[in-house]
């Protein structure tokens, strides 16, 4: 954003007498800018941890299910009614009415972890007294509030199926009321008399964003149907996970991700917490279970195997966190724990185990026969105040360290104001609270002892009503906190935002970082926030000191190296929290900067006002806007706008930067 440098008299002696009141077109405007001054220091700096900046997954929102995980069918066991039959079968209807067919379900399925399947019973048939009508009768299922099928690409569908007679069924994936037909094909088969597995490949004739996945028939007879499956054939890395929403995530260049949870990992009780061992082997095969927090069903096609791939697709670290024994309402004995700390021991092992080991060898016959890179864990989530959790905590730190010492353990336990009493390689922290708190906390690490674990700050944000479902005013003071963060990555060596994701049918939480539905998504504010500090994982922090009566600026400067083009930044954030312009004064000792003035940038986030947020009808409402830096020096003057986060990219000519000994009492001076 510029400034009017003009009095009135040269726009036409104010023609237009709105625009100059609008704009105040006279030189007094430039006065009445706050001013400031950052002086950076180049000639030294400290490294920033490479794990700085990463992003935590929670099952929450349907973020998971109906989110980052392909799957299109919800409900595909048909377990998600209970054990007891005959059970709740939704979101599968019937196409058809009581005189044309009758479905239940019963315990007859293959799968001894989840023996519950649907069985149909056809009346009408191709002939006779009672004709089907014509499409034929059966079932379907709208998936996670409609399936996103577009023209040209492949859906694989798999299904099991059963039958005493020959069948004659439609695959098809149709619109929501079934009268456009966007694929199809049929599964004829004379034997099916014993369970069945089946695949046909769909490809789409049209798109449509509220489709639904049908089969149907028009032969007399009884079918059993389980474990159906629909998923796009193309999906990132082949992995199974949703394209689009991975790459946004890829974008930000986590360097660490934390999953599966969050209060998920706990359960409201602990009969209903996540269970790594239920979330592997083949899909098929998995019960599934009932979050009882979030209040929705997982089929937890998206396990434990698949978020230790998800790390190693993006590069970054997984960070396991593992129930202890403690859920919402209930809580293990420290007396009887050991069966909770021999499930760890076997999650590490199934992670990092040789692939002839126990449950290294179950890996391996996932596809991964090379151990996965899991180095930290997280003992439970938010049970610090728990009454067994310390007992709890020292059974599974113990353990662990017997048998894994190079692993990482993250206790519960607040660290940042006074010392653990009990060992532990990160302490979390977690924190919700309003903008103007969350920007004041930009020090909050500045006073807290250097020596100890190490915090990491896995679940911060702004919320209530300063955040509404994603606004400026929120990521802004998010901003200024991680900048706070990025100056004491002496003592935080890692951080992440939450939640994640929200698929906007089943908002639980706001706000979150990326919205989505079942064919569009977004990134909030906030998201946008991330990519300013997607180079600060591994890069040098400098000396930066800003000069100003404000409370409402803070900035830090960091060198970066471009892997694409092998080229040195200084990044320089400044993030205005206030309603005034700022005209800075930047200078730059002991760094050469490239006269080339194309390899230099400024990128602004703000926008007209602070409430602002993006949606799906205005997804760019507030997003980043990336120009040219064409006044780009050691010394230079920039006009930093109200409420915005403001980063300057600029090419250096040398990368001179003298590194300090390794010290734990080393501190920024910013």
């Amino acid at each position: 954003m510029g400034y009017w440098k003009a009095s009135c008299s040269v726009l036409l002696v104010c023609f237009f007498v709105g625009l100059c009141s609008v704009y105040q077109c006279s030189a007094a405007e430039v006065d009445a800018y706050q001013t400031a001054k950052l002086i950076v220091n180049a000639s030294s700096g400290r490294p920033i941890p490479e794990t700085l900046f990463g992003i935590f997954f929670e099952e929450i929102n349907h973020a998971g299910a109906g989110g980052i995980w392909a799957e299109l069918v919800s409900n595909r066991g048909f377990e998600a009614g209970g054990q007891n039959t005959p059970s709740n079968i939704a979101p599968w209807s019937i196409i058809g009415d009581q005189s044309s067919l009758t479905v239940s379900t019963d315990r007859s399925s293959c799968f001894e972890r989840n023996k519950v399947a649907l069985r149909m019973h056809v009346l009408c048939d191709s002939e006779g007294s009672n004709i089907c009508p014509a499409g034929g009768v059966g079932i379907y299922n709208p998936g996670f509030w409609g399936m996103n099928i577009e023209q040209g690409k492949i859906y694989k569908v798999v299904l099991y199926v059963r039958s005493l007679g020959s069948i004659n069924v439609s695959v098809s994936l149709t619109s929501s009321d079934g009268l456009q037909i966007l694929a199809t094909a049929n599964i004829v088969d004379s034997d099916v008399s014993n369970w069945t597995k089946t695949e046909v490949l769909l490809e789409a004739k049209g798109t449509n964003p509220n489709s639904r996945l049908q089969l149907t028939t028009s032969r007399k007879g009884v079918i059993w149907f389980d474990q159906v499956s629909a998923m796009p054939l193309e999906t990132y890395k082949g992995h199974g996970f949703q394209k689009e929403l991975i790459e946004m995530l890829e974008d930000i260049k986590p360097q660490f991700i934390r999953f599966p949870g969050g209060c998920f990992v706990e359960g409201e009780w602990l009969r209903n917490a996540f269970r790594w061992k239920e979330s592997i082997g083949p899909w098929e095969e998995r019960p599934g279970h009932f979050g009882d927090v979030w209040m929705y069903w997982t089929d937890d096609g998206l396990g434990y195997f698949e978020f230790l791939q998800l790390s190693e697709d993006l590069g970054a670290r997984p960070i396991w966190v593992f129930n202890n024994g403690i859920s919402h309402r209930d809580e293990v004995d420290t007396t009887t724990v050991s069966p909770f700390v021999q499930e760890a021991l076997d999650g590490l092992e199934f992670a990092r185990g040789a692939s002839d080991s126990k449950w290294g060898s179950v890996r391996a016959a996932m596809g991964h026969p090379e151990p996965f890179d899991l180095k930290y864990v997280a003992v439970g989530n938010e049970d610090c105040w728990k009454k067994n959790y310390r007992g709890n905590y020292l059974k599974f730190y113990d353990a662990i360290k017997s048998a894994y010492p190079d692993i990482k353990i993250i206790s519960n336990c607040d660290g940042s104001s006074h010392s653990l009493d009990h060992p532990a390689d990160y302490y979390d922290f977690h924190i919700y609270t309003s903008a103007s708190h969350l920007f004041s906390m930009t020090h909050q690490f500045d006073h807290t002892s250097r020596s100890g674990p190490k915090a990491f700050v896995s679940e911060y944000a702004v919320t209530g009503k300063d955040a509404g479902t994603g606004s400026l005013l929120a990521a802004l003071a998010e901003a200024g906190f991680l900048i706070g963060l990025e100056k004491n990555s002496d003592i935080v060596e890692m951080a992440s935002y939450a939640p994640l994701f929200v698929n906007d049918n089943d908002r639980r939480w706001n706000p979150d970082a990326i919205v989505f539905n079942s064919s569009m998504h977004y990134g909030t504010p906030s998201y946008w926030v991330l990519k300013f500090f997607r180079e600060s994982s591994g890069a040098t922090l400098l000396d930066a000191k800003l000069q100003t009566n404000s409370s409402s600026l803070v900035a830090s400067a960091i060198t970066w190296t471009n892997s694409v083009d092998g080229e040195t930044y200084l990044k320089i954030k400044i993030v205005n929290f206030g309603n005034r312009h700022v005209s800075l004064k930047v200078s730059v000792d002991g760094l050469g900067l490239n006269s080339q003035l194309s390899g230099s940038t400024k990128t602004v986030l703000t926008s007209s006002n602070v409430m602002d947020e993006n949606s799906f009808t205005d997804p760019n409402k507030v997003v980043p806007d990336l120009s040219l830096l064409e006044n780009a020096d050691k010394d230079m003057n920039i006009i930093i706008a109200p409420y915005s986060l403001t980063s300057l990219d600029l090419l250096t000519e040398s990368n001179n930067i003298r590194m300090p000994q390794t010290d734990s009492s080393a501190r920024s001076s910013i």
